[in-house]
């Protein structure tokens, strides 16, 4: 009696169920396809630069750079190296974007020469005097081996990539870490470090003029992100 009882509460539980499912479109699934949904909407930071680099990214640089040298010549910085944050939002306006935390950030590109190299750690640079300008400010690109992990300037100068475009914050801080894992392996993992000075060079980049809570802001020397680099003799 007992047996016939629950197979009776079984069969009414499962006609509810397909009761349910045709009035609002149920679907059943199994354990293993749930768990391969959930995976197919984790954020993936190779895919995704997989999908933007050479088809968006790269022609993003090489259609929207602006002449470095032209920047440099309307930033006026004093005997200290420091300028008016005002006379910079202008600048940036014109050249460059403003983020949400006030930085300043420039899609860039020039030619020149390689005047010093500091691969004293892995975060090396390259100073390059540039073709067209002789200012005050330096200018160094990144050639090391490791690029700071909290530079972001190519995920935000190229204007494409917003935070609401991701899920989380983590996401979109993956985002720009991934996109310089690819610079230093694309870019920079073939570079021979110890013999770029006197180089001639080419570039296209990107780079940050950090100004939140600054009135005066420290522009000796603009740290750039090298996306593209060709080296002569």
């Amino acid at each position: 009696m007992k047996r016939k009882t629950v197979s009776i509460i079984i069969a009414l539980a499962s006609l509810l169920l397909l009761i349910l499912a045709g009035r609002y479109g149920f679907t059943v699934v199994s354990i293993e396809d749930a768990e391969k949904a959930v995976q197919s909407e984790t954020f993936d930071p190779v895919v995704f630069v997989d999908g933007i680099w050479e088809t968006t990214l790269l022609p993003t640089f090489s259609e929207k750079a602006v002449e470095l040298p032209k920047i440099l010549s309307e930033m006026n910085p004093d005997a200290s190296g420091t300028a008016p944050k005002d006379e910079l939002i202008a600048i940036a306006n014109k050249y460059g974007s403003i983020t949400v935390g006030e930085a300043h950030v420039y899609m860039v590109k020039g030619s020149g020469k390689i005047v010093s190299v500091n691969a004293e750690t892995s975060l090396g640079t390259a100073e390059v005097a540039l073709d067209g300008y002789d200012g005050p400010i330096k200018a160094l690109l990144y050639v090391g081996t490791r690029i700071p992990s909290d530079e972001t300037s190519v995920r935000d100068a190229v204007g494409f990539i917003t935070f609401g475009d991701f899920k989380e914050q983590t996401e979109y801080g993956k985002a720009a870490s991934e996109i310089n894992k690819r610079i230093l392996t694309t870019v920079l993992n073939s570079i021979d470090r110890d013999n770029l000075v006197g180089k001639t060079i080419s570039f296209k980049g990107a780079f940050t003029i950090r100004t939140f809570n600054l009135i005066q802001i420290d522009v000796k020397e603009l740290r750039i992100v090298p996306v593209e680099i060709e080296l002569g003799e």
